[in-house]
Formats: C-alpha cells, sequence, structure tokens
C-alpha cells in the first residue's frame, strides 16, 4: 500500500498544556485531528466549566491561522466538586466528560481522588446527567508495584465503580494491560478504553534496555511484550470499544532528562504515522480509519467528520526537538525514521 486516505481522525485523550508549550504543540495536533479531549490537569487544575470555557479560548487562540480544530472540554473531578458545578456542565455547549486522576498517580494528579467511594455521590450525578467520566486507571499506593497498578485499580475500584454505577458511561484511559482489554471486552457497551501508540509500539524494554530512555517513560509504564501484543490485538479488533487517544503529553526536556524526569510521551508530532505503524505490523491497516475517526466519536455521541487525511508510504526522519530554545521538547522517536506521512 502506497498511500492511505480515512475520515479525518479525533484524539479522545490529549494534553497542550498552557502558555509557550501550548504554542508549540497545538499545531501538531490540529493539522491531523479535527477534534481532541482536552485533559485538565493544569496547574491549578480545572474544576470548574468557567475555568474550561476560558482554556478553550485559549487554546482557540493559540491556533495557527485557517487552521480548523475544535477542544472538546473537559472537567477535573476532585472530592470536593460540588453537584451544581456537574448539573452545569451537563448544561454547558463545550464540557464532555469529567476526569478522575487518583491522588498521586501521575503528572498533576495532586488534586485527584484520595477515596474513590467518598465520591460516590459525584459518580451518582455523573450518571444521572449522562456525563462520560474518564479514568487514569493506576492505584497511586507507593507498595504496589508500579507495572500492577493498572491491573490492581480495576480489581480494587474500577470493578465497583461498574457494579455500583451499571448505566454510567466510563472510558478507561490509556489501557497498558492484559487485564484491562478483558475487562472492558466482559463489560457493557458503556465501557470503552483509549489506546495510544507507544503502548502499540513498544514494551518496557524501550525505556529500560540499553539505557534509560526518558522520553519513552509514561504513566501507566510500558508494560511487557504479552501486554503490547494484546493492546495491539484490541486496537485492530474492528471492535468499538477501544478507540485512539494518544495521551501526548509535552514535557520540557529539561524537565524528562533530570534526576527525577516527568512522566509523559509526546507523541502528537506524529501520532496518525505512529498508529499507522502500529497497525502495519498487525496487517490491519483497513481497521485503522474505524479505531481512528469512528468509535470514538460514536462512543461520545458526536457525529463523525466528514474531511479526509492521506497518509503516504514514505520515510522521513523526525526532528530532535520541537520548540524555541527556551522551551524545548523531545519528542517519542527523536531522531528515528518512520515510514508513513502525513500528506
Amino acid at each position: 500500500m502506497k498511500t492511505l486516505t480515512i475520515t479525518r481522525p479525533d484524539d479522545w485523550h490529549l494534553h497542550v498544556r498552557n502558555g509557550a508549550i501550548l504554542k508549540t504543540v497545538l499545531p501538531h495536533t490540529a493539522r491531523q485531528f479535527a477534534r481532541a479531549i482536552i485533559m485538565p490537569n493544569l496547574k491549578p487544575p480545572v474544576t470548574t466549566v468557567s475555568q474550561a470555557l476560558a482554556y478553550r479560548e485559549e487554546i482557540l487562540n493559540a491556533l495557527p491561522v485557517g487552521v480548523t480544530f475544535t477542544p472538546l472540554m473537559t472537567l477535573y473531578l476532585t472530592a470536593s466538586t460540588p453537584i451544581s458545578e456537574i448539573k452545569k456542565a451537563a448544561d454547558a455547549e463545550h464540557v464532555y466528560a469529567f476526569k478522575l486522576y487518583p491522588a498521586g498517580a501521575t503528572t498533576n494528579s495532586d488534586s485527584g481522588v484520595a477515596d474513590i467511594e467518598a465520591i460516590y455521590p459525584l459518580l451518582t450525578a455523573l450518571e444521572e446527567q449522562d456525563i462520560p467520566l474518564l479514568i487514569h486507571g493506576e492505584v497511586p499506593d507507593q507498595a504496589c508495584d508500579i507495572f500492577d497498578r493498572e491491573r490492581v485499580f480495576i480489581e480494587a475500584s474500577l470493578s465497583k465503580i461498574v457494579n455500583n454505577f451499571p448505566n454510567l458511561r466510563i472510558v478507561l484511559e490509556h489501557v497498558t494491560t492484559i487485564e484491562a482489554v478483558q475487562f472492558v471486552n466482559a463489560s457493557g457497551n458503556n465501557i470503552a478504553a483509549t489506546i495510544t501508540p507507544q503502548h502499540l509500539l513498544y514494551n518496557r524494554n524501550a525505556i529500560l534496555a540499553g539505557g534509560i530512555r526518558p522520553h519513552y517513560y509514561c504513566l501507566p509504564i510500558l508494560k511487557r511484550e504479552r501486554h503490547r501484543l494484546a493492546l495491539l490485538e484490541a486496537a485492530t479488533s474492528g471492535n468499538p470499544k477501544f478507540f485512539l487517544g494518544t495521551d501526548s503529553a509535552p514535557h520540557l526536556t529539561t524537565l524528562k532528562e533530570t534526576t527525577c524526569g516527568c512522566a509523559g510521551c509526546y507523541s502528537a508530532h506524529a501520532a496518525l504515522e505512529l498508529y499507522a505503524t502500529a497497525f502495519e505490523t498487525a496487517n490491519a491497516l483497513d481497521k485503522l480509519e474505524g479505531f481512528a475517526s469512528f468509535f470514538g466519536a460514536d462512543f461520545y455521541r458526536l457525529p463523525r467528520n466528514t474531511e479526509t487525511v492521506t497518509l503516504t508510504r514514505s520515510t522521513w526522519t523526525i526532528p530532535s526537538t520541537y520548540g524555541d530554545p527556551e522551551n524545548i521538547i523531545t519528542p517519542v522517536n527523536a531522531g528515528e525514521e518512520l515510514h508513513w506521512q502525513l500528506q
């Protein structure tokens, strides 16, 4: 196959930060995706509708002239989120979900939820208002092995949430394990999952073999090869419960290449090309359009896009960095060749 044309895709899990970083990374997403679910874990977090709408305006103002892109906003769920804010979000035109971070589980999650059962009244309100709940599915317990934290979260918390709130629409974000795939497959149609390009392409050797490579470090962390293969099978299966969510998470290079580097892979620079590479390894390029362009829109009850994008079989080298001298970001696969390129 020399070219691949698909309906313009959407990114159902994206970090764009704010300020100078936002202006650097947003054009990479907007050139390929029509819409994206925007994560609310800024400092301070986006916890109210008014804050989300202000953040949306900042994003729109950072778009290059003539570029069309729609940010879909989310609110950061905390133990002190008022029920009234959930009702306000249900009526807000540009707010599409709430995000649940277990406190301390990942970047900027300090304001997250420490006791999930304590927020069951909030989950009741989300279920009643039919607002999706997006979950970073890891336990933050430092005594739990980092490679087991997703599995333990599913067993200890997610299964209870699903049982107690059978009509709540849930996206288990950036799934990384066989257990997560099995859980989503066994659940109702209101339970879905996003999968990142790095978890489809790499296992934990990418971080650790031959030296520590911090730009492959993300949370949930890359797992064993058998988990990667399970994710690839799920993504390429045509099952509409699994759809594209890059979790592209830019950090300054100085904050990645340090004694305690930040978690997050920056993939927006070549997201669709990376997904095409993964699907090609499974001889499943014919399944990419559903995964990238249809299933997420259907889950969020939004119309599918009508424009198209085209990838060509063309070798190119990913730049070593992006940004200006004061805001340098190193992308995943920096300096390496890809064999698909977005026209």
